[in-house]
């Protein structure tokens, strides 16, 4: 009945799209498999209880972790927050092909009811598929565009650069691009932008209020020594107060690694 119940949860507004050949993921007892993806999990369900899915629930995380005792094959379902949804055959082995699987967003089997209901809800365009061709069209526009500098960072090799901040109707759209020149693969655990009033030294004034995107455009879960990404985060519009500032932070998946612009206003 389980297996049954996963399935359903790929429907979206009532129809149900033809899925993809699902790829295998292979998992024991004795390790832990990590599953990296392009945007936040929101919801991991395996269709047996000998594969358990652990992802961080109290926070937006990118990655989980698998384990598996052994029995049957059975199913991973997986909805990031972009509304996303990703399926996979579950298989236990003794001896692991491999301990990272990196997830394409192209690997998405469908999208979720819940973005329908989130983007229609913000009063956005009618229609989940209108919604998001509108935000894609204006995230390749904008990648298209000749690149800025609002403000960068680097810290341990890892450069954040917040490029651009773009109105479009009723979203406010960033421009970001991370590279990495640290000599070793840096995993993305999140990136948070937050709206940041007041001091850090003054705790009585200090808030910060972490803002949701509503998509992401070509995101990345990983980035590989000497590479560089761009890419966009659409928000609902906000307007920052005379004393309110942007902070972007990037923080890696198992590491220490982390570096956080601060103080960003509007060009």
């Amino acid at each position: 009945m389980k297996n049954i119940g996963l399935w359903i949860a790929v429907l979206v507004c009532g129809v149900l799209q033809a899925q993809k050949p699902l790829n295998t993921i292979y998992a024991n007892d004795k390790k832990n498999v990590a599953l990296f993806f392009p945007e936040a999990i929101v919801q991991g369900i395996t269709g047996a209880s000998h594969f358990v899915f652990t992802y961080n629930r109290e926070k937006e995380q990118y990655f989980g972790l698998l384990q598996a005792q052994p029995g049957e094959e059975s199913n991973l379902l997986v909805v990031t927050d972009t509304g996303a949804v990703y399926s996979f055959i579950l298989k236990y082995t003794d001896s692991l092909p491999k301990l990272n699987y990196f997830i394409d967003a192209e690997n998405s089997i469908a999208s979720a009811v819940p973005v329908k209901e989130r983007l229609v809800g913000a009063k956005k365009v009618e229609g989940i598929s209108g919604a998001l061709n509108e935000f894609k069209q204006f995230c390749e526009y904008l990648l298209k565009s000749k690149p800025r500098n609002l403000k960068r960072k680097r810290k341990a090799g890892i450069t954040v650069q917040l490029e651009r901040i773009a109105y479009y109707k009723s979203e406010t759209y960033l421009v970001i691009e991370v590279s990495n020149a640290s000599g070793i693969r840096f995993d993305i655990d999140f990136l948070n932008v937050y709206r940041v009033s007041g001091k850090k030294s003054q705790n009585a004034s200090y808030q910060r209020i972490l803002l949701k995107p509503l998509y992401r455009f070509q995101m990345p879960s990983s980035i590989k020594n000497v590479q560089r990404h761009r890419f966009v985060l659409v928000f609902e519009r906000f307007v920052l107060g005379d004393h309110q500032r942007l902070q972007v932070e990037l923080q890696e998946a198992n590491g220490g690694r982390g570096v956080v612009l601060n103080n960003l206003r509007y060009p």
